[in-house]
């Protein structure tokens, strides 16, 4: 008789993550350049002092200081009190932006499956290493529809191993559909968080209205930014050629066009152009950029990729 399948296989048919991609991640830990400012304690060294068992520094004994961390051995040698300071150790807080526009539901495997298991693998990342995770999802559920409302709600603020389990149900529920609104939903989050950390945005950017004003917004709240965009495998290499009619994903217009063999190169140096100059703008306000198809492994990502870039460690 077949084992009992996890809890959050029930939305896809697959595991998010399989059980070995799950032990290899417990090994890994989000990196940050800056230690973490969150108030909450956790596994993150800080600039805070605090009375964890990281020595950080000594300061002059003053009347009232607490007698237990006296350093004798220093007395002893110098004949002067001074104060043992330790590092405290707090949170970092991941905010992990995940663009479920209709567009996205796009590519064999689709874009979002893609963009959802990797997040799924960030997170479980952070929570094992009890990290405060948040995924936000763009555009807004749709109106009425309080199961995605509900799945939405429970990705935000989520903390410490013992989470794990409900945090990938919950992103076996959502679901890709509507506008995007890449800037809105990264300006609205940047404005929203109490203290910011790692930002990790996954998206095709193929938003009309551009990417500069949402990555701009998380920059100058002091976020340490990621954008992963995820390009199905079919945008790179389109394999349909003729007289075709093109319908927008997301705003359902058409045009008419003819595409033929002789104009793939052309097309094909336009998605490069595209990305170079996201490429090119991310290095330059400082965020780490990275292309992906969705047909390429995930453990490839997760295991080698993203730690030879070091976002992981």
């Amino acid at each position: 008789m077949p084992g009992k399948l996890p809890p959050w296989t029930h939305a896809v048919s697959e595991p998010l993550l399989s059980a070995r991609l799950l032990h290899q991640l417990e090994q890994l830990e989000m990196l940050a350049r800056r230690r973490s400012r969150s108030a909450s304690r956790g596994e993150r060294r800080s600039k805070a002092r605090g009375q964890s068992v990281e020595f950080a520094d000594h300061r002059n004994y003053v009347l009232g200081d607490d007698l237990r961390y006296l350093d004798w051995n220093l007395f002893g040698r110098l004949d002067r009190l001074f104060v043992k300071l330790y590092e405290e150790e707090r949170e970092l807080p991941v905010q992990i932006f995940l663009d479920a526009s209709e567009s996205m539901a796009f590519g064999t495997p689709s874009k979002f499956d893609f963009a959802r298991r990797l997040a799924a693998g960030l997170g479980y990342v952070a929570l094992c290493g009890f990290d405060r995770v948040t995924v936000r999802v763009f555009p807004e559920a749709p109106a009425g529809d309080a199961a995605q409302a509900s799945a939405r709600a429970a990705l935000r603020g989520v903390r410490g191993k013992k989470s794990a389990l409900a945090y990938l149900e919950q992103l076996t529920l959502l679901r890709s559909g509507g506008a995007g609104e890449f800037n809105p939903a990264l300006q609205r989050g940047a404005r929203e968080v109490r203290q910011a950390g790692v930002a990790v945005v996954l998206s095709d950017v193929l938003d009309p209205a551009g990417y500069a004003a949402g990555l701009d917004a998380l920059v100058a709240r002091g976020f340490h930014v990621h954008l992963v965009q995820i390009l199905a495998p079919e945008e790179l290499n389109p394999s349909t050629f003729g007289d075709l009619r093109l319908v927008d994903s997301e705003s359902a217009a058409e045009e008419e066009v003819t595409f033929g063999r002789f104009r793939l190169k052309a097309y094909r140096q336009v998605v490069e152009d595209y990305t170079q100059t996201l490429r090119e703008y991310c290095r330059h306000r400082g965020v780490r950029y990275f292309r992906v198809t969705s047909d390429e492994s995930l453990e490839t990502v997760l295991l080698k990729d993203l730690r030879q870039e070091r976002v992981l460690g």
